[in-house]
């Protein structure tokens, strides 16, 4: 958009472009920004988080600790979408909303997934239309898991109904109702999304499947399951050549370029964290030593190594975080800088592309690279 103005009220985008003035007939509080040297772009969209936590597949202690406000918002993340995983037992859908609902009450824009890895899907109502239809917050299922051995190794019928039960409850509540789908790394790979597609009429775009980046021979069957028109979610890592090296990971920046050169369209890959999921960690003789727990960082520094490792144009890696994501869940005020969308914006360092400015619905979240906005839990430091 090159250099414009952007003016905020409340909590929503009132105008931008060239020198934009206002006038006020009563008194108000005006607080201007000075952006020069920085770069503005819509605040990130994390759409796959655990909210309440993830792990516990090594047992009760190895359960990762609930997601804290300002490890989104220090992050560059103002609206995030929730789910549950392995455990939808000890964790459950209305623990879930409830956590959502809190980091909406201090500051972020949250929505999230009904059901966990299995199907049939447990819900908040007992059913998948009525949970979308009547819970405000729930914009689709999710994640389910196939192709992996803690999924419930669903059958294609059984599958197949999930997804429609979905797709028609976004349908009539103008909702996406897509399908978050966890990709394991089990030999078949894609197989119940590419039968659905092939022999039942519900469209591509209902799918969401994540974690394609988690080796070689699965990225390759997405992409072509892109470049048929479908939407493929990378995960984020803290530290990509460490997991390219010991799990053949295929990182975002090499991934995005990959997809591109192959004539996937630029708006249809997205990236999420899978924030506050459990990260097993293992020496150089591949035994296990420990665990570590997934954070949003992990975005903006893929990010940046899509830009300064592959030279990509920010423009169009930045879209996996905040316009695309948009699109695929349908979340209708959110992603773009422009007139009546939410204000939802991040400022970076023009040269280092590091968050300075983190605006959540109007407001300031972190400022000068520091958190100002914290959770009712965490207090200053």
């Amino acid at each position: 958009m090159g250099v414009q103005d952007v003016l905020l009220v409340n909590d929503k985008i009132a105008a931008a472009g060239n020198d934009i003035r206002a006038e006020f007939n009563a008194p108000v509080e005006v607080i201007e920004i000075d952006g020069s040297g920085k770069i503005l772009v819509p605040g990130f969209i994390d759409s796959h988080v655990h909210l309440l936590g993830g792990g516990g597949e090594g047992g009760f202690a190895t359960r990762t600790p609930e997601a804290t406000l300002t490890g989104f918002t220090t992050a560059g993340v103002t609206t995030v979408v929730g789910c549950l995983g392995t455990d939808g037992v000890a964790r459950d859908m209305s623990a879930l909303l409830a956590k959502a609902r809190g980091l909406e009450e201090e500051g972020i824009t949250t929505y999230i997934y009904t059901g966990s890895y299995r199907i049939p899907v447990k819900t908040i109502t007992g059913d998948i239309m009525k949970d979308i239809m009547s819970v405000d917050k729930i914009v689709g299922i999710g994640e389910i898991a196939i192709s992996d051995h803690r999924s419930s190794q669903p059958t294609f019928e059984e599958f197949c109904r999930a997804v429609s039960e979905a797709r028609v409850g976004g349908m009539l509540s103008g909702k996406a109702g897509i399908i978050n789908i966890h990709l394991g790394d089990g030999k078949r790979k894609l197989e119940l999304l590419q039968r659905a597609v092939d022999e039942t009429e519900i469209p591509i775009t209902q799918f969401l499947p994540t974690h394609i980046n988690r080796n070689e021979e699965l990225f390759k069957e997405c992409i072509e399951f892109a470049k048929r028109g479908g939407f493929v979610d990378f995960t984020g890592s803290e530290d990509p050549e460490f997991w390219e090296e010991q799990d053949g990971e295929v990182r975002f920046s090499k991934g995005v370029r990959r997809l591109l050169e192959s004539g996937v369209s630029q708006e249809n890959f997205t990236l999420s964290s899978d924030a506050q999921g459990s990260l097993p960690i293992f020496n150089e003789k591949k035994e296990f030593i420990g665990i570590g727990v997934g954070k949003s960082t992990c975005l903006l520094k893929s990010i940046k190594d899509a830009v300064y490792t592959e030279n990509l144009p920010l423009e169009t890696v930045i879209r996996a975080v905040t316009s695309n994501p948009a699109k695929a869940l349908k979340l209708k005020n959110k992603g773009r800088i422009q007139k009546d969308m939410d204000a939802d914006l991040c400022l970076l360092d023009e040269s280092t592309l590091d968050i300075d400015t983190v605006i959540a619905k109007g407001r300031i979240m972190v400022q000068n690279k520091q958190p100002v906005v914290f959770g009712t839990f965490e207090g200053r430091k």
